[in-house]
């Protein structure tokens, strides 16, 4: 049973990583309707979160490799202008260091409230008001953003407020492309150009949390789920979340964030009758 359960966690995680609706809420929500009847914790949703970035990795790879390239290549120029006709404003380049520098606020943040992560922010009363608070963001966003700006155009200031708003992603029901994505829209980015920067910038924040949460685990008392089971759930959520990035940026070049917001609207209300009612309980 226990793997029948981690196939079906991998499947939530792999289907809602990436659509702005928040996998780690889900997770939460779908944990208390299983057999186990019990939230899969927070060592287990990072982890299997290395599953979806290394989904990331696959389906951007020219992406990112060749940022990665220009990045450490810019390096060589000995005035400071060029490297082998790479100027230092080179968009990879500007890329590469927004990353870097979008990644420092939620590390910090992420370590020092470690603990109200694993207990406090998972309270299904916040999940439910933060799925619809953070959808009536998203979909103001997307309602009244320019949308005109390119990943290209990305400059310092906007993406470090980018990476600024992917701190909320450490409350589950925010959801982190939500954010991101929300974030990018409001400062006048395209749709694709926003999930693309959202994507990129998470690889690094969200392999960091994995591993962490793989390294202390162990020798740690046992969780719902064994590794074994996290595993599989974690394979699961790989091969489910590049198919999904292919769906959503083919879907989001045509179409509004919308239907994800109501969505998000639905299942915190249902979330709040269900708490209100006593069949779920907060914690």
């Amino acid at each position: 049973m226990g793997f029948i359960e981690a196939v079906i966690l991998g499947l939530v995680q792999g289907l809602t990583e990436f659509l702005p609706i928040s996998s780690s809420a889900h997770l939460r929500i779908a944990g208390l309707f299983l057999p186990n009847a019990q939230d899969p914790g927070a060592t287990f949703t990072a982890i299997t979160q290395i599953g979806t970035e290394l989904a990331v990795i696959l389906y951007f790879r020219k992406d990112i490799a060749r940022i990665i390239g220009r990045w450490f290549r810019h390096f060589g120029s000995s005035k400071g202008a060029h490297s082998e006709g790479i100027p230092k404003d080179d968009p990879d380049v500007r890329l590469g260091w927004l990353i870097i520098i979008g990644t420092i606020p939620i590390v910090i943040v992420g370590f020092l409230l470690q603990e109200y992560i694993r207990t406090n922010f998972r309270d299904l009363w916040i999940t439910a008001i933060v799925l619809i608070v953070f959808g009536i963001v998203l979909g103001v966003a997307d309602l009244l953003g320019r949308r005109v700006k390119t990943i290209t155009e990305m400059t310092y200031r906007d993406g470090i407020l980018i990476g600024l708003a992917q701190i909320l992603a450490l409350v589950p029901g925010v959801s982190r492309s939500g954010s991101t994505m929300s974030a990018g829209l409001a400062l006048g980015y395209t749709r694709p150009a926003a999930a693309r920067y959202g994507f990129l910038l998470a690889i690094p924040a969200v392999f960091g949390s994995g591993l962490y949460e793989l390294v202390h685990s162990f020798g740690a008392p046992k969780g719902v789920y064994g590794y074994p089971e996290t595993l599989v759930a974690t394979v699961v959520a790989f091969v489910v979340g590049y198919a999904v990035i292919a769906f959503l940026m083919r879907y989001i070049s045509r179409h509004s964030f919308l239907p994800f917001v109501i969505y998000r609207v639905l299942l915190g209300s249902a979330l709040i009758v269900l708490l209100s009612l006593g069949i779920v309980q907060p914690l």
